[in-house]
């Protein structure tokens, strides 16, 4: 990404077609397609990328089996069918992950679910792939356990459901052998790191001439003849404000969409009402809670939860409950944590406490309120758009999946508008490089286990982190002494990635706040620790005086504070 100066000198200077609000997931996703259409773009980001709920997510690309459950077959279609896309253009970020559902004491797995299995299975492919996939899978024999991957020339799909053994099960879920599972249904979906996936979207979008810059909050829209053509800005950082001009506004702040003119929304609109809606989740050490695949976690009142292996842990969510409060810095509330671990202890058959914990984050998502109390509140992860009379255009609601399908929905309605021929692209745009890990040089002092995250994480790319490392031997070293992310990952996110904090390095740029909560606690007067050494390479980069590198370690345990990362 260009560097943040320069990104707020061209707002300010040039005009734009479309200036977009919002720089999480959905916002990201509109500037690129809009971008590779040809329509010049701005993005403002009222706080970090990412920084709302596209980094509080499950960081799963998948379907949604529970939707099945009310019937919502179009919803599920579509996830599935971007699911599979995404692989495709993004093999390093979304990657196939096996989710084991057991059966203990003799039973058979549960019939029921293998229904719901089976719809999963059709809708994720067409029925000509998956009868020939099924005819492949007779002839070998199938080999168990392994994961799906594309052949050459066709993007991946998964096999169809499965029962598998015992001794499967507790290959896959190492945790649960204690319990000497008898069989289970094997199904895949797949995982991601949301946030890298939100900034290597955004990076694409540059790549396409997008204009794109953080901490820019928009404070109005700027008008003519009662039509939009831009907004007012301020610049969180120096207090300075500013006017982009545009001929086209596009709000994607999700759940804060009403917060930008609400009296112009409820007032000409039927708008559906933003119903946040809290999930809380928590991760612990692979040690403490061993996995190699996903499992479906059974959570009381006919609702179950994930058991995921990510970034070398384990992480467990979510909560679904309606949220009232701020939305600035949103905890796990001490009751969602409970139910967590109550629900894995009695799984696993495990004695887990806080204690083991090492990490925990909540968020909030915007699910859509139909007004009508006896609908679910899932039907809402349907995206809604709407426009009101000042011509602004307003996506929200909607999942991490389906981010693709939510800006193209909102790019369709501004080329109508426009009345152009500017067909979709973003479904043939791959999303950065995928590498492969002998690909990556050697730099003397890297760890070993670092070359694998890296490549997972940047692709490509993970050579700039490997030639900063290579320039200064002390940027070789981990953060977080254990763990793979590198203090050259730092300096990259500083130069190329508009990182103005020790939270957007260490809960965004890596995402150690949320698994490594207690390694990162600052001491009053520490200046040795994770944290300041964070600081030390930030406060290099970005000119910081010493009062503000001196600061920096307080900020950062201020915002672990807020954020109820321990899961205290």
């Amino acid at each position: 990404m260009i560097e943040r100066g320069q990104a707020l000198a061209a707002l300010s200077a040039d005009e734009f077609d479309i200036v977009v609000v919002g720089g999480g997931i959905t916002g990201a996703g509109v500037a690129l397609d809009a971008a590779t259409r040809g329509y010049s773009v701005a993005l403002l980001e009222r706080a970090d990328f990412a920084s709302g709920t596209s980094s509080r997510s499950s960081k799963l690309v998948h379907g949604g089996l529970r939707y099945l459950q009310n019937f919502d077959l179009g919803l599920v279609r579509e996830a599935l069918l971007e699911r599979r896309l995404m692989v495709t253009l993004a093999p390093h970020l979304v990657r196939p992950l096996p989710l084991v559902v057991p059966a203990f004491e003799g039973a058979r797995p549960d019939r029921l679910m293998g229904v719901g299995l089976n719809l999963y299975d059709v809708m994720s492919v067409d029925r000509e792939r998956l009868r020939s996939r099924r005819g492949r899978r007779s002839r070998a024999g199938g080999e168990q356990g392994d994961r799906p991957q594309a052949e050459e020339g066709e993007s991946w799909s998964p096999e169809r459901h499965r029962v598998i053994s015992g001794e499967e099960v507790a290959e896959l879920l190492p945790a649960l052998a204690a319990r000497n599972p008898t069989s289970g249904y094997l199904f895949y979906d797949c995982q991601t790191d949301d946030v890298r996936l939100v900034l290597t979207v955004l990076g694409e979008a540059e790549r396409f001439g997008a204009v794109c810059a953080n901490r820019a909050d928009v404070t109005g829209l700027l008008e003519r003849d009662g039509r939009t053509e831009g907004v007012r800005a301020r610049d969180t950082e120096s207090g300075g404000e500013f006017e982009v001009r545009a001929a086209n506004v596009i709000n994607a702040t999700g759940v804060w969409a009403d917060e930008l003119r609400p009296q112009e929304l409820h007032d000409e609109v039927e708008l559906p009402r933003i119903r946040p809606s809290r999930g809380t989740h928590i991760t612990l050490r692979q040690r403490d809670l061993p996995l190699a695949g996903g499992a479906i976690v059974p959570a009381g009142e006919g609702r179950s939860i994930f058991a995921l292996p990510w970034l070398g842990h384990a992480l467990v969510g979510t909560t679904d409950n309606d949220y009232e409060g701020p939305l600035e810095h949103v905890k796990p509330s001490s009751a969602d944590v409970d139910y967590l671990l109550n629900a894995i202890n009695e799984f696993f058959g495990s004695s887990l406490g806080r204690a083991q914990l090492t990490g925990a984050f909540a968020g909030v998502r915007p699910l859509i309120s139909t007004g009508d109390p006896k609908k679910s509140v899932d039907i809402s992860r349907k995206a809604e758009l709407y426009e009101t009379s000042s011509g602004m255009i307003t996506i929200t609601g909607g999942k991490l999946t389906t981010w693709r399908r939510m800006a193209k929905m909102t790019v369709d309605r501004v080329v109508e508008r426009d009345a152009r021929d500017a067909p979709c692209r973003t479904q043939e745009i791959p999303l950065g490089q995928a590498i492969s890990v002998e690909e990556l040089p050697r730099v003397e002092g890297v760890p070993a286990e670092s070359y694998a995250a890296l490549a997972a994480r940047y692709g490509h790319a993970a050579h700039d982190v490997l030639a900063l490392a290579g320039e200064r031997g002390e940027l070789a070293q981990p953060i977080v002494a254990g763990l793979p992310d590198l203090l050259a990952e730092v300096a990259l996110a500083a130069r190329n990635e508009q990182a103005r904090s020790a939270g957007d390095v260490l809960l965004r740029r890596t995402r150690l706040g949320l698994l490594a909560a207690h390694e990162l606690r600052v001491e009053q007067g520490d200046r040795s620790g994770p944290v300041a050494r964070v600081v030390d390479v930030l406060a290099g980069e970005l000119g910081w005086d010493p009062d503000r590198a001196a600061s920096e370690s307080d900020r950062f345990a201020a915002e672990a504070r807020a954020e109820g990362l321990d899961g205290a």
